[in-house]
């Protein structure tokens, strides 16, 4: 029989605006040896813009500082103070007056995470010596650091308790990005009962799309009316396009034609990718696949988006386990083509973690 789950919640600090920082080697640092006994460990972000890469992707990149490089390009492609909606603050008719002084012009961050494919919620085994990545793309704000709430449970077996299925509305636009907590729908509150029904004080909430949806993703941030139905689509219907825009400023001739400023804004990837190259010592690694995908421009083929996400359960305290979210994390389904029915399909699994 092995020891309970032990919880621990950690802070982190920033130290610039792209910092990545060991998580488990910070639990080390803060509580020795606590997570020893535990075979595997489950790593929470409370934030949009801050998480985690999935185990399979990090164990390609995390032996070499190939996670740098990863994320880089897509911070290339979405190069801070581009043109996006979601910044111009003025616009942002849910925030107070005073909010809007101090609230980050962050687009690029939350469409980095998204294209990425980064993760607020994840497991991986707990193999001593081997870091887990904390990715924070917007760690710095008006050049103070921004602390970031982070939780990591070390477990021993996860274990299916209950597995439900709930049917998404999706308009019949082919661009689309529905908000699950949307009360219109009633998703969350169908999610929370599915919980609290099954007693879980520590768990985990997986979400998939169903087998047969295609075209399709399922993300974990932020939705913001302007990020989420303007940058967004913007995104899915030309990858390119703020990184095209950003670069328009450093051509010589402002009336180029499109194909010059997108060969303007190839070249930048090109340039980075072959220096990631050298530098890692790569060959046909998944980085640089990535970019090859990337210049052949589809979003099915560009976006790193996953099929699913999970969400953590935990009791905080009250007895019965609950979903616990981060202040602005919402579920978001994405589609780049129509729904055949105007509806998709999600399959959703809940865990017990001892």
């Amino acid at each position: 029989m092995g020891c309970d789950p032990l919880d621990l919640k950690l802070d982190v600090v920033p130290r610039s605006r792209f910092d990545m920082v060991d998580l488990r080697g910070l639990v080390s640092a803060t509580h020795g040896a606590a997570l020893a006994p535990y075979p595997l460990c489950l790593y929470w972000s409370s934030h949009t813009t801050a998480g985690f890469l999935d185990r399979s992707v990090a164990s390609r990149l995390v032996e070499r500082p190939g996670v740098a490089a990863y994320i880089e390009t897509f911070r290339t492609i979405f190069p801070e103070g581009a043109d996006y909606e979601h910044d111009q603050l003025d616009r942002r008719v849910e925030l107070a007056p005073e909010q809007r002084e101090v609230e980050p012009k962050n687009a690029d961050s939350h469409l980095a995470f998204i294209a990425a494919g980064l993760r607020t919620c994840v497991t991986y085994a707990n193999r001593p010596g081997e870091p887990v990545c904390f990715v924070d793309l917007d760690g710095v704000n008006a050049g103070r650091p921004r602390c970031r709430h982070t939780r990591v449970i070390g477990f021993n077996r996860e274990d299916v308790v209950a597995r439900h299925q709930i049917h998404v509305p999706v308009s019949n636009h082919p661009v689309d990005s529905i908000n699950l907590k949307d009360p219109r729908l009633g998703i969350a509150e169908e999610l929370a009962e599915f919980v609290r029904r099954q007693g879980v004080p520590k768990g985990r909430l997986r979400l998939s799309l169903h087998a047969g949806e295609r075209h399709a993703g399922l993300t974990v941030n932020e939705y913001e009316t302007l990020l989420m139905q303007h940058d967004l689509p913007e995104v899915l219907r030309d990858p390119l396009r703020f990184a095209i825009e950003k670069g328009r400023h450093a051509i010589a001739n402002p009336r180029a034609v499109p194909a010059k400023t997108l060969g303007y804004a190839k070249y930048d990837l090109v340039r980075l990718m072959n220096q990631a190259v050298e530098r890692l010592g790569l060959s046909e690694s998944l980085v640089e696949r990535l970019l090859a995908k990337t210049l052949a421009v589809p979003a099915n083929r560009f976006l790193r988006m996953k099929r699913s996400v999970s969400l953590l359960v935990a009791d905080e305290g009250r007895g019965k386990g609950s979903l616990v979210e981060g202040t602005y994390q919402s579920t978001i389904l994405v589609q780049w083509h129509r729904a055949p029915h105007r509806t998709r399909t999600i399959d959703v699994t809940l865990t017990h973690i001892q």
